[in-house]
């Protein structure tokens, strides 16, 4: 898996996936901010505060980001953010939705702990939306985060707000 041509991101249609779609994930890259916003974008049920969406997509100029391509198109990217020695955050994970349950999310997870176990990082960890909320596709990205190994800590109610209530859920490498 060489490194993509960036200038190649987010300017195509992505191909729509099959059973058996085949896809490349790249990393760790910086610099990536616009094929990001562009992922971001197409995910307003998950992304739908434009302020933090932005903040997101910057984090990509910074890296380590992965991203997950087909045909040449980038079709998703998480962004890893070191917070202390010993702590790394999935400081974000986005696949365009045609791509959802196609292996996408868990590939990028797989190159993200990999680099951190590399980088000599012990924990992982990430924030999403509380249990609290009933929005399915918050359920659907916790049960995905579970499914990864990842374990409720707490949840953070000044994180994001009352009314946006973070779960921080963390992970031993």
């Amino acid at each position: 898996m060489g490194k993509a041509d960036p200038s190649s991101r987010g300017q195509r249609t992505p191909p729509v996936p099959s059973r058996s779609a085949a896809f490349d994930v790249h990393g760790p890259l910086s610099g990536q901010s616009a094929a990001a916003e562009g992922i971001l974008r197409a995910l307003p049920g998950w992304f739908g505060i434009e302020a933090a969406l932005v903040d997101y997509a910057r984090a990509a100029d910074a890296g380590p980001t992965f991203f997950a391509e087909a045909g040449g198109v980038s079709i998703g990217f998480a962004t890893l953010r070191a917070t202390s020695e010993c702590a790394v955050e999935l400081h974000v994970i986005a696949v365009l939705p045609e791509w959802h349950r196609h292996g996408v999310g868990g590939a990028l997870l797989e190159h993200t702990e990999a680099y951190a176990l590399g980088k000599g990082f012990e924990i992982l960890h990430v924030k999403t939306l509380a249990p609290c909320d009933p929005d399915p596709g918050y359920a659907a990205t916790r049960a995905f985060y579970l499914a990864w190994g990842f374990q409720p800590l707490e949840v953070l109610p000044q994180v994001w707000g009352p009314e946006n209530p973070c779960l921080l859920l963390v992970k031993s490498l």
